[in-house]
């Protein structure tokens, strides 16, 4: 398994998202992982409101297609569209270059911290 940031948040549905504002929110390594090749990203359009534990996205790979769950209620700043034009940053970089999208947060759904997350995907 990835090493899980520790200065990161995450939700049980496998999102990570920085605590500033903005929030850079994507999809964690595991998630990554389990999704296998990622082929098509699905975001929000910038300036569009997302709803914390609501989909806002899909993300496609070779094995499935999976929603995206926003951890965040609030407004889509920025999308990233180097992630958008080559889906594999996910899989190669999912805490760095494979981020999906920014949100200036109004409300946080469920938050779990890094060793929260890692009891989680230990299970």
């Amino acid at each position: 398994m990835s090493a899980i940031p520790t200065e990161l948040q995450y939700t049980a549905e496998h999102e990570w998202l920085t605590t500033g504002d903005p929030a850079t929110i994507g999809v964690t390594a595991t998630a990554a992982d389990a999704l296998g090749d990622v082929v098509y990203l699905e975001l929000p359009e910038v300036g569009s409101q997302v709803t914390a534990g609501a989909v806002c996205g899909e993300i496609e790979s070779t094995k499935s297609v999976s929603e995206i769950y926003s951890p965040v209620t609030g407004t889509v700043v920025a999308v990233n569209d180097d992630a958008v034009a080559d889906p594999a940053l996910v899989n190669s970089d999912p805490y760095g270059r494979g981020w999906l999208l920014r949100v200036e947060v109004v409300a946080t759904g469920p938050l779990l911290s890094a060793q929260e997350y890692a009891e989680l995907v230990e299970g």
